[in-house]
C-alpha cells in the first residue's frame, strides 16, 4: 500500500502540514497589515524633534517584528519541506522521533526537548552556533 499522499506527506503528518500551511498564512499577512499600519502612520514631514524620533523607533520596531517573522516563516518552510522529505518529527541532532507533545506545541520544530535545552545552553554559554541551532 503506498502511505504518500499528494506532495509525498504521510498521511500521519497531514494535522501538521495543514497547522504549517495556515500559520504561514498568518505570518504573512502579519508582515503585510505591519507594513501597511507603517505605510499609515508614518509622517511626511516630522514636525520636531520629537515625532522625528517616534517615527524611527516606529521604524526600528517595525523591523525588528519583520525580521522575526521572517525567521518563523523560513522555519515553517523547512518544517514544511521536510515532511516533503519524509524528515519531519526528527531531531537533526540526534535523530529521534520528536515528541508528538512537542509538536502540537511547536509545529516548526527541529530538535528533540533534550536537544534543543542542549542547544539553548550552548548558545546560553556564548558557543557558537549556526541559524539552524538557534534557540525555539
Amino acid at each position: 500500500m503506498n502511505t504518500k499522499m499528494k506532495h509525498g506527506a504521510k498521511p500521519k503528518f497531514t494535522g501538521y502540514r495543514k497547522i504549517l500551511e495556515n500559520k504561514a498564512e498568518e505570518v504573512r499577512r502579519s508582515m503585510s497589515a505591519q507594513k501597511a499600519a507603517q505605510v499609515v502612520a508614518r509622517l511626511d514631514c516630522p514636525s520636531d524633534e520629537g515625532d522625528l524620533s517616534q517615527q524611527h523607533h516606529e521604524e526600528w520596531i517595525f523591523l525588528n517584528r519583520n525580521t522575526i517573522d521572517m525567521k518563523l516563516l523560513r522555519e515553517i518552510v523547512d518544517a514544511l519541506h521536510r515532511i516533503e522529505t519524509g524528515l519531519y518529527a526528527t531531531c537533526m541532532e540526534c535523530d529521534e522521533p520528536i515528541s508528538q507533545k512537542r509538536l502540537e506545541a511547536v509545529p516548526w520544530a527541529r530538535y528533540c526537548v533534550t536537544c534543543q535545552e542542549a542547544i539553548a545552553n550552548r548558545v546560553a554559554t556564548g558557543e557558537y552556533v549556526n541559524e539552524f541551532q538557534e534557540a525555539r
